[in-house]
């Protein structure tokens, strides 16, 4: 058993948080792309008004928990240590995918089995995820720690295309496979921990916020699943955002949320410390990191979309095959990610993060806008080069914007930073389900229905019945398509399919038709998404330059903010005059954590987080 100041400990602490990161962020795409095994598995039909909330909450249930208490495990990571939180999370989680295997019902009861307990597995692995990159930050000297975070960080986003590929594969032997996959790992990654890991961080005693943790809680769930909703046809809409429900949620929710933000500046101990985000470094990383995780989340979701509702049925693919093969045929972007991101966290150890959270952003860009020149039928290298660039961009960003984050704040808050990041990277998945499914919805709904009922009406469809379809909701087609389905048959029912000359029948049914019908209303929409998510990655490189400025060593007016004043304060006073420029970049070098420094006055605490550059910035290169 390794001590905490053994050389091989800080590898130890990086290979399991990288474990437990990885089986978390799987866990929120496999059953992503192995959804329509699932729903064949419990016998439940996805495209029924009444299972639509079903689909929905299969999709964002994981995602909404992760978001809404990644912060408060960090700050009880802070609290009560960041390793005991951390353990008990891979517990919870590897005991959850048992219980989650074992689903005995069918129909409604086995899909709120599933939902409810991956609930409870996300609590788990909200739990792994808040407090990893804090335990990294502890364990690694500031000259390593950007790459260390790069493996890390960079391991956890292409976990969430990992689980494209497994699911997909996983899916295609046992829909409940796609659950055992994480029980072996889960059991050696959790005796591991426990066997292995050490609290090496500084604890801050606190008391635990209960009215900020409920009305934040309360607030952004009541905002993201309002989002989700909006989606879903109301009152002869073709989305519900005059749903007086998802108004409720949205309104409600943001007023919600503003009391939350009125609590946190009034306790003494906030969950949320918002006096965090008067570091500039702070404010501008989680804001990139918000925006990049939409575009992330919706180019998930499109691809999946093109790939198996479109491209993969226009090649001869089965319906049944296409979630095994939307995973492979994404590997290219998973292998961008795997290729570009350690590289870049040990990069930016060197030369600073901000060249790369920027640039990476701007290749996520430039990809989005060669998918935007990609004809719905494609050539597949042409598409495989793009997507491994997007991948490559997104590798490049993560772990220099991560280091920028986790190193603009003090030791004694890195849970509480490292659960605020988490907070904004799934929030951003969420978001991306409401804000690309509109937008999609959106430009289906101005060409889907005209050219859905003169397809049909080409082919011997009556014409009453033809328009009848056509006036469905696209939402509806979009959730085929996502899922690898042709609905065109359960649109149109037997009698009428029956009444059809028999080749008719079959090409309506069969794997051409459909995929080809939507192609055209689809790319439509396709050029909307991809536009907003060239606009958000340019918005969020703009951000990454964006640099913090000494904080004045003055009081705080709130507790939350006085630990961070003082840290910063203190940085500035012992090391702003004592670091050399580097004339290529005019800033001060990254510095590393000092063993001692300068006389202090009485009053003054020991640094304990990453020093500050001349600049004000944090280190490693801020």
């Amino acid at each position: 058993m390794l001590t905490v100041d053994h050389p091989r400990y800080k590898w130890v602490a990086l290979s399991n948080t990288t474990l437990g990161t990885l089986l978390a962020t799987i866990n929120s795409s496999i059953v992503l792309i192995s959804l329509p095994a699932i729903f064949k598995g419990i016998d439940i039909n996805p495209l029924e008004p009444d299972n639509v909330s079903y689909l929905l909450w299969m999709l964002i249930g994981y995602m909404l928990v992760t978001a809404v208490l990644v912060v408060t495990l960090g700050r009880l990571g802070d609290m009560y240590g960041r390793v005991r939180i951390y353990n008990a999370g891979f517990a919870i989680f590897t005991l959850t995918s048992i219980v989650l295997s074992l689903d005995p019902f069918d129909g409604g009861g086995g899909a709120l089995w599933l939902i409810g307990w991956r609930v409870v597995q996300a609590i788990g692995g909200a739990m792994l995820m808040a407090n990893s990159a804090a335990i990294i930050t502890d364990a690694f000297p500031a000259k390593q720690r950007g790459m260390a975070l790069g493996v890390n960080i960079v391991s956890a986003l292409a976990g969430s295309f990992i689980g494209l590929v497994a699911g997909g594969v996983l899916a295609e032997w046992d829909w409940r496979s796609v659950f055992w996959v994480n029980i072996p790992l889960g059991v050696l990654g959790t005796v591991w921990a426990y066997r292995s890991l050490r609290d090496t961080g500084v604890r801050r005693k606190a008391k635990i916020d209960w009215w900020g943790n409920a009305t934040f809680a309360a607030g952004l769930t009541a905002v993201l699943a309002a989002i989700t909703y909006g989606i879903q046809p109301y009152g002869g809409h073709t989305m519900g955002w005059t749903n007086p429900w998802v108004l409720a949620g949205l309104i409600g929710g943001a007023l919600v949320l503003v009391v939350f933000g009125l609590i946190e500046t009034r306790v003494a101990e906030p969950m949320f410390p918002l006096g965090l985000f008067r570091n500039l470094s702070f404010l501008s990383g989680n804001l990139a990191n918000l925006l990049a995780s939409i575009a992330r989340g919706g180019l998930q979701f499109m691809l999946i979309i093109w790939l198996q509702g479109i491209w993969l049925p226009q090649h001869g693919y089965d319906y049944e095959s296409t979630p095994l093969w939307a995973g492979i045929y994404l590997v290219p972007l998973t292998i961008g990610f795997l290729a570009a991101g350690p590289l870049a966290g040990t990069l930016s150890d060197k030369f600073g993060p901000r060249p790369f959270a920027t640039g990476g952003l701007l290749v996520m860009a430039v990809s989005f806008a060669g998918l935007l020149l990609v004809p719905s039928n494609f050539n597949y290298a042409v598409f495989a080069v793009l997507i491994f660039v997007n991948g490559l961009g997104g590798g490049l960003f993560a772990a220099p914007n991560t280091s920028l984050v986790m190193s603009s704040v003090p030791a004694t808050m890195r849970g509480a930073a490292s659960g605020m990041r988490a907070t904004f990277q799934n929030a951003g998945q969420v978001l991306s389900i409401g804000v690309f499914f509109s937008l999609m919805v959106a430009g289906l709904a101005s060409s889907l229905p005209s050219t859905l009922n003169s397809g049909l009406v080409a082919q011997g469809v009556p014409a009453d019945t033809a328009a009848s379809v056509a006036a469905t909701p696209p939402v509806g087609t979009l959730f085929a398509a996502f899922l690898g389905y042709n609905p065109i048959g359960e649109l149109l029912g037997r009698q009428t399919l029956s009444a059809l000359p028999p080749e008719n029948a079959s090409r309506l049914t069969g794997l051409d038709f459909f995929p080809q019908l939507i192609s055209g209303p689809f790319h439509d929409g396709l050029v909307i998404v991809f536009w907003l998510a060239i606009a958000m990655s340019v918005v969020g490189a703009l951000a990454s330059l964006l640099r913090g400025k000494p904080v004045p060593a003055q009081p705080a007016a709130d507790s939350s903010v006085a630990p961070f004043v003082a840290h910063e304060a203190e940085v500035q006073a012992e090391f702003a005059e004592a670091q050399p420029l580097n004339p290529a970049t005019a800033v001060a070098e990254p510095l590393t954590e000092p063993a001692a420094g300068p006389s202090r006055s009485p009053g003054a605490a020991a640094p304990s987080g990453p020093a500050s550059s001349a600049g004000g910035t944090a280190s490693p290169g801020l």
